[in-house]
């Protein structure tokens, strides 16, 4: 849309007029010397003026008027655009081991499938944070960096694919790969206490280097606070009670209650759902969304056809001179 960022410069569209209208014309002084041609030069100036055919009077009008429209800065506004702000940090860790292909959480849809959903949709809303994506199997990869390009970090997401990462489960590795890559920061002061990750997992850690409970120790040391999610159905909810979940609960719960975060269970989309809304809960976004419209000045645009104009406003009154 378009937008005037200063109106009142409208005021002087008139001022060419009040002057012709109002101001007495300009009296010649006194002169130390003693020109024969001035009264000459006077006459021809004031003939010049007078003389002005219609067609010079409407050239005139037309640029001082493109002038005034340029002097009123005309702006187009586009569309309302997400300030990128830096709020919370935080780090998404999302299990991709082979287990996270069982459809027990919704209908013919894997784990995995029902986390991208779900876990899509929180991504979304923690608009000023900075948000990061590590998989993890056998090995954790950082698939994000931290960024606040919220779009960016939801596209990987959807992009994950099961035993990318190995088929095993490796919980202390990734979250040793948290605490390395929030520590690496540039700004880690100045956020300690707001660091963030939320590992979510349907198995027991049967890989990697670091146990995960002193793997949990070592982030509560760098201020990491750990929110664990275990998802999928119950074991007796398989067939003869074979193919449930072998959830290691009691590690989830205290990774958590080291580093000062809590411990969700979520046995199909909709427990899901509830527990990433408790998490928005318990960690707001710690930014104010803010907006902002995009402005494209156009006063170049009228100022320079002002400008071409006044080239034979000017040329012709040389001709008319000579």
């Amino acid at each position: 849309m378009m937008h005037i960022e200063w109106p009142w410069m409208l005021l002087f569209l008139p001022l060419p007029w009040l002057f012709r209208h109002w101001l007495p014309p300009a009296q010649p002084s006194g002169a130390a010397l003693f020109l024969p041609f001035a009264a000459t030069v006077s006459d021809a100036s004031t003939s010049a003026v007078r003389g002005l055919s219609r067609t010079r009077k409407v050239l005139f009008i037309l640029i001082w008027s493109l002038l005034i429209f340029a002097a009123v800065r005309p702006q187009w506004l586009g569309e309302p655009e997400p300030v990128p702000t830096t709020g919370r940090r935080l780090l998404l860790a999302v299990d991709v081991s082979g287990s996270m292909s069982t459809q027990d959480m919704a209908g013919d849809y894997t784990r995995l499938q029902v986390v991208q959903k779900v876990a899509g949709d929180f991504i979304h809303r923690r608009y000023g944070d900075q948000v990061g994506l590590i998989l993890f199997g056998t090995q954790p990869y950082l698939q994000t960096p931290l960024t606040t390009d919220l779009h960016t970090v939801d596209q990987f997401l959807n992009e994950a694919m099961i035993g990318m990462a190995g088929m095993q489960t490796a919980i202390g590795d990734a979250i040793g790969l948290a605490i390395k890559r929030l520590q690496s920061g540039t700004d880690k002061s100045s956020h300690k206490g707001d660091t963030v990750l939320i590992l979510l997992t349907d198995g027991s850690s049967n890989a990697g280097a670091m146990p995960p409970i002193e793997a949990a120790k070592l982030a509560a040391t760098a201020g990491l606070r750990i929110y664990t999610i275990g998802v999928g159905a119950d074991a007796q909810s398989g067939f003869f009670g074979m193919g449930g979940s072998d959830l290691d609960e009691d590690t989830l719960k205290q990774i958590a209650q080291v580093t000062g975060g809590e411990y969700f269970r979520a046995t199909d989309a909709t427990d899901l759902e509830k527990v990433y809304a408790r998490i928005d809960q318990l960690e707001p976004s710690a930014a104010p969304q803010q907006w902002y419209r995009p402005r494209t000045e156009l006063f170049p645009w009228p100022l320079g056809v002002a400008l071409l104009l006044s080239l034979p406003a000017v040329l012709w009154r040389v001709r008319k001179w000579n």
